[in-house]
């Protein structure tokens, strides 16, 4: 759950804590670009937690191994939520991550040794398709978050020096799984083959000393040596697809659905007849940037200049955050001046322009843009100003508000039916892998899984693509994972099982945390000038699961074996 929520939270969490000091948003690219360091962050953490947990569910036990991690990811988790700036957020998601690294291979490794040998592909299968409930839960709870910030409900609370919004929300409520650490400690109980194996064997000194929990011993072995590094060929294959692309397709989904309901927005003649009006407005009077807004219902409410910052606006035309850049000018152009100016004395052209900051990189027409100024009558009548600025503003507000919420919404459905596809995907993976063998199982997965991805990020254009495209993509690219669960705990021994599925799972994040980060620079950098550079970034992406498919004719095959003791 903690992961997907993460995936939800990414973008609206990188506009918040990267917006510039004076209010304006930051640049799309930078946020692409720090969402990905973010991720990346988060996966060189679940790596590292992997390996350190890894070997301690051999040395200590599982179980004991499996609750010390629930604790640590799901209380930093929440953590999160009280962040203020990029670097104390990506701290707290490394050691969330450290905390998630160790559950995966902790638990496979303890569910493997549990179940009877006819039994256990179809335990771990149906163990990893549980996962994608988990992500159910998270995608359900932003849709609800998303409904509650359209109505108004969340984004209001003012804690200390932050307001707490429907991401913060998100990262609070994924402190829960820490009771369930806290209800279950006293009934999990090691596995008998582990307490066999090493448990009894380090209590007995008749007998010869286990080694449990060393790489050193996993590397010393060909046997274990060779599918460690096979399983760690497939795991980037997969993780890096999961990671680097099928993740990000959320943030597609935010980008295209929003880019449709601004259209409208300008098809409805919304920043004519509010957008500029308010601009000109506030220009002729800054002193309305100060003024208490009142619903209608009486309520007072935060003044129009801490309610509205140049996010807020649309613009005249796609891309272009015309409306945004000027309200931005005229806010700053209003705190320059000199104190000893009226504050109701109109802002001068050459104020606007001279406060107007853009990129570098970027041509910006000044004159044009305060020119947008000249299109609204100017209005004299102070009391009429006021009401008239107060319904632009609360306009403004509730329009964002709408397309904040239709946004957050469609994104946890795409959750959900991406996460439905999982279910059956990674399920169904055991079915056949019984049938025909692990090697050719992931070979198809790892095809499907590209022919996946590459349809959402190509096709996708409207909500009702979401019903179809999105299950499939879940089944595709979220399958080869049941075959992680299945496949590596049968290539290792009881005292060096968890230690073997860690390394190859979680090495294998530590290369597929170049996924998410290469994604940022492709998206921030390469493909800056195309209309939807996320869509050619992803899909170039997919060629990572050759990696996966160059691999497996080195791939042992364990179909019907027995777990190596």
């Amino acid at each position: 759950m903690d992961q997907q929520l993460f995936n939800f939270a990414r973008v609206p969490a990188m506009k918040e804590l990267l917006a510039n000091e004076d209010g304006s948003p930051a640049k799309q690219e930078v946020v692409d670009f720090y969402g990905g360091l973010a991720t990346a962050i988060f996966l060189v953490g679940w790596a590292s937690g992997g390996l350190v947990f890894g070997v301690l569910g051999d040395r200590i036990g599982r179980a004991k191994t499996m609750l010390m991690t629930i604790l640590v990811y799901s209380l930093c988790t929440g953590l999160s939520s009280f962040s203020v700036g990029f670097w104390d957020f990506a701290f707290y998601r490394l050691i969330t991550g450290l905390g998630v690294g160790g559950e995966f291979a902790v638990g496979v490794a303890l569910v493997a040794e549990v179940m009877p040998n006819r039994a256990r592909q179809h335990a771990l299968s149906f163990l990893q398709a549980l996962s994608a409930v988990g992500n159910v839960t998270a995608a359900t709870i932003t849709m609800y978050l998303g409904h509650l910030e359209q109505s108004g409900l969340v984004g209001n609370w003012e804690v200390g020096p932050f307001t707490i919004t429907t991401w913060r929300l998100m990262f609070m409520i994924g402190t829960i799984p820490a009771l369930l650490a806290i209800l279950i400690r006293g009934r999990l109980k090691e596995p008998e083959q582990w307490s066999r194996t090493v448990h009894d064997a380090q209590d007995d000194k008749s007998k010869k000393k286990v080694v449990a929990g060393s790489y050193a011993e996993l590397f010393t072995d060909a046997r274990w040596r060779h599918g460690a590094l096979v399983g760690l060929a497939l795991a980037t294959s997969g993780v890096i697809g999961v990671w680097g692309i099928a993740f990000f397709s959320f943030d597609l989904v935010g980008s295209v659905l929003r880019k449709g309901e601004e259209a409208k927005v300008r098809q409805e003649k919304s920043v004519e007849n509010s957008e500029i009006p308010l601009l000109a407005l506030v220009s002729q009077n800054p002193s309305l940037l100060n003024l208490a807004t009142t619903n209608a219902d009486g309520d007072k409410g935060k003044s129009i200049g801490e309610m509205i910052d140049g996010k807020a606006f649309v613009g005249t035309e796609p891309g272009l955050q015309d409306t945004g850049t000027l309200w931005t000018a005229i806010v700053a152009a209003s705190k320059d001046r000199d104190s000893d100016v009226e504050a109701t004395t109109p802002l001068t052209m050459d104020e606007i322009k001279e406060a107007i900051n853009v990129d570098d990189d970027k041509e910006v027409d000044k004159d044009a843009l305060v020119a947008l100024l000249g299109g609204s009558a100017a209005t004299t009548d102070v009391e009429e100003a006021e009401k008239k600025a107060n319904q632009l503003a609360l306009s403004i507000t509730k329009r964002n508000g709408d397309i904040n919420g239709f946004v957050t919404r469609n994104k946890g459905l795409a959750g959900i039916l991406l996460n439905v596809g999982a279910f059956f995907g990674m399920y169904g993976f055991g079915a056949v892998s019984s049938r025909i063998g692990r090697r050719p199982t992931f070979l198809i997965s790892f095809i499907l899984a590209a022919g996946g991805a590459i349809l959402v990020f190509y096709a996708f254009e409207k909500v009702e693509d979401l019903y179809w495209m999105f299950p499939i993509m879940g089944f595709c690219v979220l399958s080869p994972f049941a075959g992680y669960a299945i496949y590596f705990p049968e290539l290792f021994p009881t005292r060096l099982r968890s230690t073997g599925t860690s390394f190859c799972y979680n090495v294998g994040r530590y290369l597929a945390a170049t996924g998410p980060l290469t994604l940022g620079i492709l998206t921030g950098f390469v493909f800056k000038d195309a209309p939807e550079p996320l869509r050619h970034a992803g899909i170039a992406m997919c060629c990572v699961y050759l990696i996966g498919i160059i691999a497996l004719p080195f791939a042992k095959e364990t179909k019907d074996q027995p777990l190596p003791e």
